[in-house]
């Protein structure tokens, strides 16, 4: 592993990214990453958080056109309610905002916690939670489904709607609308290995891979040997397409887990879009690359997000983040 010691690999890569992005204001001691011109008048924030591991999500998300600030947990862990409550209050011009939370338990739980110390401070706060993985209902981190890749499309479109100067209950009902129009499905091609283990945290063994695998390694609907990028792609898209059953064209996001090269990526999103187009699947974009991860996993999931005029409007306004830009 490219670390120092386990203990200090959050706040290695927070200095160093604060080092490579000054657009950003990056508090180390405090886990939190800011843009700069934090807070911009009459402007509705947007905070999202996690546990580290997942990079870039999601302080690599935070800039004018998507996230007022990121709160980074420790590897897989969630951030504190602190964390959450100075990132409000750092981004709040008056309009409230809005807490973006994955369905994870720990995460949930902080969030609500810190949504309540906010509005004790004067802060209105709104709160959406991401739920779209229908690879299992429930795993050993959430009750429902997980919040996976879906993230990305809620914090771009939602902020685009707070750019706008949207108030923040119709920001947050258009996060709600996203995450209902969602559904994603991941594989596992390799196990995670995290810093503080140093070794797998769970046994994938060769010519194996694991279909429905959560981002941190929490195991999916079942295990079976290697299958071709093309058989991948089949499973996965008819998977998300049960359960989405679009009536719209759609928002895809071809992601990697970590590990998987965009050579693979590219190879396997002409295998998604096949699929699509064999089920009359209209596409509206696509976005390809390693944006939800789960460390050195190998591996790849697909978010499908059904779109009207106005979503898909608000999805190509212009984005200026460390991880996402375009239109400027």
């Amino acid at each position: 592993m490219l670390i120092n010691v386990a203990e200090t690999v959050v706040a290695d890569a927070l200095r160093g990214m604060a080092a490579a992005h000054p657009q950003l204001t990056v508090d180390v001691e405090n886990r939190v990453v800011v843009r700069r011109d934090a807070p911009v008048a009459d402007k509705v924030g947007l905070v999202s958080g996690g546990g580290s591991g997942h990079e870039p999500l999601h302080g690599g998300f935070v800039g004018p056109g998507m996230l007022s600030a990121a709160c980074p947990g420790e590897v897989f862990t969630s951030p504190v309610p602190d964390q959450m409550v100075r990132a409000a209050a750092g981004v709040d011009s008056g309009q409230g905002v809005l807490f973006v939370v994955k369905n994870y338990t720990g995460d949930v739980l902080n969030f609500d916690m810190a949504a309540e110390l906010a509005e004790d401070e004067g802060v209105r706060v709104a709160k959406v939670v991401v739920d779209d993985d229908v690879a299992v209902t429930d795993s050993l981190f959430t009750a429902g489904r997980r919040g996976t890749g879906a993230t990305l499309f809620v914090e771009k479109i939602a902020a685009a709607a707070a750019e706008e100067g949207a108030p923040l209950d119709r920001v947050a009902a258009v996060a709600r609308q996203v995450n209902e129009s969602s559904r994603s499905f991941g594989v596992a091609l390799s196990a995670v290995t995290t810093p503080a283990k140093g070794s797998p945290t769970f046994d994938l063994p060769p010519g194996e891979l694991e279909l429905g695998i959560g981002i941190h390694g929490e195991p999916g609907r079942e295990r079976r040997p290697m299958m071709t990028s093309g058989e991948i792609a089949d499973f996965v898209v008819d998977a998300v397409l049960e359960d989405l059953r679009p009536t719209r064209p759609v928002l895809v996001l071809v992601n990697g887990m970590g590990a998987t090269p965009l050579l693979e990526l590219y190879g396997f999103n002409a295998e998604v879009q096949r699929v699509l187009s064999g089920r009359g699947v209209a596409v509206a974009r696509t976005l390809v690359g390693n944006y939800v991860t789960s460390l050195d996993m190998a591996g790849c999931s697909v978010t499908l997000c059904q779109v009207d005029e106005e979503l898909l409007r608000l999805w190509d306004a212009p984005v200026e983040t460390a991880a996402l830009r375009w239109g400027r």
